[in-house]
């Protein structure tokens, strides 16, 4: 009896140490982004052992981490019952409270957790700052807040220095995050994750040369270590976009070290979107229709494979195979809607709409899509630089119209750097579009805002002379003459005060300003009338509007 209980024991003790063993594994496999691997290793273990809850807490997190809401809840809620570790489960679920923004529900959890805790324990406040951290709307103060009486109870715990780092960095406090993960790697120096953040920590401060070398350096330790590959490719692309003379030399090694990355990882379904996203910030479009249509071929019900088919259809000329998917996207009630769908989809409905001569306009698809481009910079105000790079496109096509759409939305974002270039862009697309309409038919609303746009400009610089040009121009249009004559003479002011140089080139505007002032004057002035028309005779003495007037004055 003795010898059976002995073995017993052993067995139990042997059973423990196995499944505590295939826990730090899929704990590892989860750091280096092997997510399939991470799951299959913690299935496993619910297997052999389903009393294991804190098993089914980490695969719930995996789950969280591919954007899989639904599974991670389904083993959350089976954690609950279990009987080893079965409240760290609440955790995973309060993190999914935070998500919905149900912040009294997410505390009610994690009290829950941490009313029953140890004094040494700190485990469970780590695993909640990082759902503070992990949730849609991190709380980076919270995870600090917390981590910090972890840090008291035992401050040299290498995955309390290690999140602590991460929070730190979300809180955008660099030299605390660098300290905090300067420590982790000395706690344990086999924490990859903790060395390589230093180098994202210089990849932030755009030291991309240093962030280099010390990715190499955790290359150098683990050439197998797939995130550092992912921290590769997205500072070669950060680079790029710095250095552009050498551009697409650092976009192509930003690929390269992608795919790198990917072979290390894993070619899942959630791996693949990682990739695909990276396709859309690095702008390869070929290779994005090309990944998301093996990702259908994979999974053809995930509705996020219609996202990157919409954006890559869109960017490839395919604009009716990217209508269909950004239109069965949108739709499905279960998907996450973000400001590039909506400007993607716009985009495509204006492309639809406006033949490429843009002799043809559909009214109704130009309708639907400003509403589209609307939502997506009300989701996003930066969008502004993407209005603005569309609208330039179509005024270079003289379609004033549809130009003026793109900068009215480009200019609401009064913060970007190009919102007064926007205000004048969309000041001349709605003069131009109204140019050969009367008072009765002119479009006054639009005029007006045009006009509006004109003294955002004068406000941020009132020597700027084509403001005043383009309102006398507006007042003109709606048969305001005083308003008109007011700034056209402020426009010929700022103008001939800059010398010589600047009125031979204005000189077409000048003599425009002239001659319309003229004509104001004409009617109770005609010795100012004169001399305005002898100041158009002056820049172009065979000006036929001034001839004509002078010859009607005398």
């Amino acid at each position: 009896m003795r010898k059976r209980t002995i073995l017993s024991f052993a067995m139990l003790t042997s059973a423990f140490y196995v499944q505590a063993q295939d826990i730090e594994q899929a704990n590892k496999a989860t750091d280096a982004e092997q997510y399939e691997k991470a799951k299959g290793i913690l299935k496993s273990i619910i297997q052999s052992k389903p009393t294991n809850g804190k098993a089914t807490f980490l695969l719930g997190n995996v789950y969280l981490k591919q954007n899989i809401a639904d599974s991670a809840k389904i083993y959350f809620q089976r954690g609950l019952s279990t009987t080893e570790g079965a409240k760290l489960n609440n955790i995973g679920l309060a993190q999914m409270d935070l998500d919905a923004d149900n912040k009294a529900a997410a505390q009610a959890k994690f009290d829950l957790v941490t009313k029953d805790m140890k004094k040494k324990d700190i485990e469970e406040y780590v695993y909640i700052a990082r759902a503070y951290m992990n949730s849609d709307k991190p709380d980076y103060k919270k995870a600090i807040e917390i981590l910090t009486k972890a840090k008291a109870i035992n401050p040299t715990d290498a995955q309390v220095q290690l999140a602590l780092g991460d929070a730190y960095y979300g809180d955008k406090n660099q030299n605390e995050a660098y300290v905090a993960y300067r420590n982790a790697y000395q706690a344990d120096n086999t924490l990859l994750r903790a060395k390589m953040q230093l180098g994202v920590l210089l990849k932030g401060a755009k030291a991309f040369n240093e962030a280099v070398k010390a990715y190499n350096e955790v290359i150098a330790i683990n050439p197998n270590y797939g995130p550092v590959y992912r921290e590769l490719a997205e500072t070669y692309y950060l680079w790029g976009n710095t250095d552009l003379k050498n551009y697409n030399e650092n976009i192509q090694k930003a690929l390269g070290f992608y795919e790198k990355y990917m072979s290390l990882t894993d070619y899942s379904i959630s791996s693949r979107m990682r990739h695909a996203d990276f396709l859309i910030i690095a702008k390869d479009y070929k290779a994005l229709e090309a990944e998301a249509n093996k990702m259908k071929e994979l999974d053809g019900i995930n509705p996020r494979i219609f996202r990157y088919l919409g954006y890559s259809s869109f960017e490839n000329g395919n604009y009716d195979a990217a209508l269909k998917a950004l239109q069965d996207y949108i739709s499905n009630p279960d998907t996450k809607k973000i400001a590039m769908d909506y400007l993607y989809l716009g985009k495509t409905k204006l492309k639809k709409g406006v033949s490429a001569d843009g002799k043809t306009i559909d009214n109704t698809l130009l309708t639907a899509a400003t509403e589209d481009l609307k939502k997506a910079a009300e989701m996003d105000p930066a969008l502004s630089k993407e209005f603005n790079e569309t609208g330039k496109a179509y005024f270079g096509q003289k379609l004033y119209g549809v130009a003026a759409k793109f900068f009215e939305l480009a200019m609401a974002n009064q913060d970007s750097k190009t919102a007064m270039e926007d205000s004048v862009y969309y000041a001349i697309c709605v003069i131009t579009d109204n140019r050969n309409k009367d008072a009765k038919t002119i479009d006054k609303v639009s005029m007006e805002k045009a006009d509006k746009a004109l003294d955002f400009v004068i406000t941020k610089n009132p020597d700027y002379s084509e403001s005043y040009f383009y309102k006398g121009r507006i007042y003109n249009m709606l048969e305001n003459d005083e308003a008109m004559a007011t700034n056209y003479q402020k426009y010929i002011d700022l103008t001939l005060a800059k010398g010589e140089a600047e009125v031979a080139k204005s000189k077409t505007k000048l003599i425009e300003s002239y001659n319309n002032m003229a004509s104001h004057y004409a009617n109770f002035d005609k010795a100012k009338a004169k001399e305005l028309l002898s100041k158009t005779l002056e820049l172009n003495p065979a000006d036929s509007y001034a001839l004509e007037a002078m010859k009607l004055l005398k």
